[in-house]
């Protein structure tokens, strides 16, 4: 899709902000009618700029009360020990995101898990299914800032 125009920006920052709105009041938000606002949702859909909604959870509600930062430092980085890496992640649902990284780590994890031994269990699972020359672990303390939504500019110049 070609760099989106205004009304697209404004589009996405409305369901990044809240997904669950109807169409008409997106629509409204954004000076579109209802068909129009829909087709370019769909078109925003199928080009990938939208790639899902979802809804949040809040993960203390949810008994997941630990967020861990996980630096992992690879023993190589050969095809094959990355190939293993990423079925080990795939197979650990309290492993949120990861990211491979430049600099002196080679991945960084955020994790989610009810507590310290659940940490323990995962950490144990992770390095018994692929070999890793440094593990570091991150705990955090308190969530100060949380937002899924990327700062889309809706402003017209």
């Amino acid at each position: 899709m070609a760099e989106l125009d205004l009304i697209d920006r404004k589009i996405v920052a409305e369901l990044m902000r809240d997904a669950t709105q109807p169409v008409a009041q997106i629509a409204d938000k954004v000076g579109l009618s209802q068909t129009p606002c829909w087709k370019r949702i769909q078109k925003l859909e199928a080009s990938g700029v939208l790639t899902g909604r979802v809804a949040l959870a809040s993960p203390g509600k949810l008994g997941f009360n630990l967020t861990v930062f996980v630096e992992i430092e690879a023993p190589d980085h050969s095809g094959e020990w990355r190939d293993g890496f990423v079925k080990a992640i795939a197979e650990i649902p309290e492993i949120m995101e990861v990211y491979r990284m430049a600099g002196e780590m080679d991945y960084l994890l955020r994790v989610a898990v009810p507590d310290m031994p659940a940490y323990d269990l995962l950490y144990r699972r992770l390095t018994d299914a692929v070999p890793i020359k440094n593990v570091t672990s991150h705990f955090a303390m308190e969530r100060m800032k949380f937002t899924t939504a990327y700062p889309v500019d809706t402003r017209n110049w």
